[in-house]
């Protein structure tokens, strides 16, 4: 907001739009597809499912899920949700999905960075096609990088 730019978050749309389906385990179940149909708003629109509304641009921030996962532990985030979050992280699950319904997708790795830069690589992704280029898709690899670790971040089953 202290950059110029209307933001809303999925909830607060989902709400307006008559888009909540329920709620379970204190979580809000939206109607994802209702929204994505019904939605009229230009601005910057926030939140887990965000990418899921067909979006001219998603820019997906991501984090080693070590990091993530002790972030996770400190927020006393339950043990099965902590993992299904760290998994999807791994997994590029939220990139992959941004990819089949977003028109553009940037990722920028948010594990070392703080609010501010992180505000400011969203900020030059917007405004410096230039820019772009670092944050395409495809440059962050856990699985790679934490090949030796997996066992951490999986579900046992």
């Amino acid at each position: 907001k202290n950059r110029g730019y209307r933001i809303a978050s999925v909830v607060e749309l989902a709400k307006k739009y008559d888009c909540i389906i329920d709620e379970e385990d204190g979580e809000l179940i939206i109607d994802v597809e209702k929204l994505a149909a019904e939605i009229d708003f230009d601005g910057v629109v926030e939140g887990h499912l965000s990418h899921l509304l067909k979006p001219d641009m998603a820019i997906v921030l991501r984090c080693n899920p070590a990091v993530l996962k002790e972030r996770l532990k400190e927020r006393k985030w339950s043990e099965e949700k902590l993992m299904e979050n760290v998994e999807a992280e791994l997994l590029d699950v939220i990139l992959v999905e941004a990819l089949n319904h977003a028109g553009e997708v940037y990722e920028i790795d948010t594990t070392e960075m703080s609010v501010y830069e992180v505000a400011d690589a969203v900020d030059s992704i917007v405004k410096d096609r230039d820019a772009r280029k670092k944050y395409k898709p495809g440059r962050i690899d856990w699985l790679s990088e934490l090949e030796d670790r997996l066992d951490e971040f999986v579900r046992k089953v």
